[in-house]
């Protein structure tokens, strides 16, 4: 059984072991591979497990050997799965491994933009607290959670981890989901979508990508919102109009903003976030701690040995099962 993994080092980028893999096969690990070399690389493979690469039908067309595609992550839109599908190829996904870290960053950055640590941790270095008259100094207005009222937009998994650290913080939660169905953390309370985007002081984003939910924050929802209100966004990139968030930032349409994630990623230097006020970006971090790594290494290998077994798990395509 040949695997080829062609994205291999944000998974692990040497603090991890592929040897539950290597023990499933004969297994060949990719750093990265580009655009043009996916073929090439994945042409003597039965399994290929991807991170990022995108693996589309004029690709699949020219790997008659694959039969299982394994995507290192929980979305898996960097796979044509109907293509799949009709060639016979299971595409599976590693669900939930990153929760915990996930609901873990939105608060790093709810609290970055609540008291900016970094900048007064700069401001203490270059001498401003030395040469202060007084006791104490702040650049910035800070912000109290206690009492105030967190809106989740989605309260699934992460969501719900992320609404018990909100009441943990002594904050209020409110809440959207698809289904309808109660939330499992008790005290959360389910409102309509705008009513949420109308009382929430703090937003967070926790809603898969669809067709419905592209863009789901733009400039009407945002002014909507509480010129006080802060907008976290570990999801994905696409659920934001950047260029609305931006102006809101820039005009104090909202007072803040925290993202994990962009519509490009890396992002281009005209990104207009990259230069907006009050905004906090960090790399696509949230899923990265060695910890939810491990899980996903773990849960990957468990997918790839299922799929030998004749026992396919966590497939989303259809295929196998």
């Amino acid at each position: 059984m040949n695997i080829v993994v062609l994205d291999g080092y944000t998974l692990n980028p040497g603090d991890l072991s592929w040897r539950s893999l290597e023990e499933l096969g004969n297994l060949t690990v990719y750093d990265r591979t580009p655009a043009e070399l996916v073929a090439d690389r994945a042409r003597d493979a039965d399994i290929v497990l991807t991170n990022k690469t995108p693996l589309r039908s004029d690709v699949l067309e020219r790997l008659p050997k694959l039969r299982y595609i394994g995507v290192l992550a929980t979305g898996y839109d960097v796979v044509d799965t109907a293509a799949a599908a009709a060639r016979g190829i299971a595409v599976t996904n590693v669900p939930a491994y990153s929760s915990a870290s996930v609901a873990q960053l939105v608060f790093s950055l709810l609290l970055e933009l609540c008291h900016r640590v970094g900048l007064h941790d700069e401001a203490v270095r270059s001498g401003g607290w030395a040469s202060c008259p007084d006791f104490s100094f702040w650049r910035t207005p800070l912000v109290e959670l206690s009492g105030k009222t967190l809106g989740v937009v989605g309260i699934g998994g992460i969501g719900e981890q992320v609404a018990a650290i909100g009441q943990a913080f002594g904050m209020h939660v409110i809440a959207t989901n698809r289904s309808g169905k109660a939330p499992a953390t008790p005290g959360v309370v389910l409102v309509p979508l705008e009513r949420l985007f109308e009382e929430a002081d703090v937003i967070t984003l926790h809603c898969p990508l669809t067709a419905d939910t592209e863009g789901l924050i733009n400039a009407e929802r945002l002014s909507r919102m509480k010129r006080t209100s802060l907008l976290i966004n570990t999801g994905r990139g696409k659920l934001v109009r950047e260029a609305d968030l931006a102006a809101a930032l820039n005009d104090g349409v909202i007072a803040g903003a925290g993202l994990d994630v962009l519509s490009a990623e890396p992002p281009q230097a005209d990104n207009p976030l990259l230069t907006a006020r009050n905004c906090v970006i960090t790399p696509h971090i949230g899923w990265a701690t060695r910890e939810a790594r491990g899980r996903l290494m773990e849960t990957a290998a468990g997918n790839v040995a299922a799929f030998c077994a004749g026992t396919p798990v966590h497939v989303v395509n259809g295929v196998g099962i």
